[in-house]
């Protein structure tokens, strides 16, 4: 039996403390789900000093050794993140004792990735130079600002490029941990996984941290609320401006109108916004033609299609399936 994949988690003080419980929990599960006939996982949480820290909501979290001490095969190095409160923004803590080791171990691992702020620390250690990377659409301007080198995309849940992993943060490093599991053992294990934390196995990297229903501000109008829901579910009808104006039983003039008012958006942008949604998870998750693709999201035409990812995403359909 070969030996376990070891994942180590590095901690500071003030990190979220499900930045580092999340993957760990996931890792956790595959090892028990996979049973004996798999290697499965062994995860440690290393610390400067190899104590405890206390996390971000006061919850102290030990470790099982320190920095210095972590020698021999690593498969997995993840960094955890912290935000502080600084004049009413929020700025990334950069640890300078896990940057300096960053730089010097990170490349003996395997795989090498960062959960929420924790981008922030593996960029100041020069490890996403060049790459593509996320992070916590909180800090995703600040990351971009202070390294222009790095491609930070602010919308995915997580991305990968090559050896290197970064996530948006919180609940997304479980989602980063499920596609790593996948990677190791395959997407049967990965789903039984899931299953066994009662996880949402479907939200693959190139989910946007915010679905398009969310993206907006809560309608204090039930019909235009009650709309955008049913715009979810019949993408490919009629959604011309005159078409939902009808169905909320106003002019066009009004619903034109109290839709801005109610959502910051025009009903057409809207609609682009929902249909490419939809084609961002069919691209992702099927493994329909691109005529297919554009047909089942509502956008009709390969033409559209390509139209629309070049004009919101600054991609084609075929890039975003190969990134994603």
């Amino acid at each position: 039996m070969p030996s376990p994949h070891r994942v180590v988690i590095v901690a500071f003080p003030g990190i979220e403390v499900l930045d580092v419980t999340g993957p760990a929990e996931v890792f956790s599960v595959a090892a028990r789900v996979g049973g004996a006939g798999r290697p499965g996982y062994r995860v440690q949480v290393a610390t400067a000093d190899g104590g405890p820290v206390v996390t971000s909501s006061g919850v102290r979290l030990m470790a099982d050794l320190a920095l210095g001490d972590v020698a021999g095969p690593v498969g997995t190095l993840l960094v955890a993140g912290a935000v502080e409160l600084v004049d009413g923004g929020v700025e990334p803590v950069i640890d300078r004792d896990v940057t300096n080791w960053l730089r010097r171990a990170a490349p003996r691992a395997r795989r090498v990735g960062s959960v929420c702020a924790g981008a922030h620390l593996l960029a100041a250690a020069g490890l996403l130079e060049g790459r593509p990377a996320t992070t916590h659409w909180l800090t995703a301007g600040r990351l971009a600002a202070e390294h222009p080198g790095v491609r930070v995309d602010p919308d995915p849940i997580f991305i990968r490029d090559g050896r290197v992993w970064t996530c948006a943060g919180v609940t997304s490093g479980m989602d980063m941990a499920l596609s790593m599991v996948a990677e190791d053992h395959g997407q049967d294990l990965a789903l039984a996984t899931a299953r066994m934390m009662v996880m949402y196995v479907k939200r693959s990297g190139g989910q946007s941290q915010f679905s398009v229903p969310l993206s907006v501000q809560s309608c204090e109008d039930d019909r235009i609320d009650e709309l955008r829901m049913w715009i979810a579910d019949h993408l490919t009808e009629d959604l011309s401006l005159e078409a939902l104006a009808a169905r909320t039983h106003l002019s066009v003039r009004h619903f034109s109108r109290l839709f801005r008012q109610r959502t910051s958006t025009t009903p057409a942008a809207y609609v682009e916004a929902a249909r490419l949604e939809a084609a961002r998870r069919l691209l992702e998750d099927s493994d329909l033609s691109l005529p297919e693709v554009a047909a089942a999201g509502g956008l009709g035409s390969v033409e559209t299609l390509h139209r629309v990812f070049r004009r919101r995403l600054g991609t084609t359909p075929a890039e975003y399936r190969r990134r994603f």
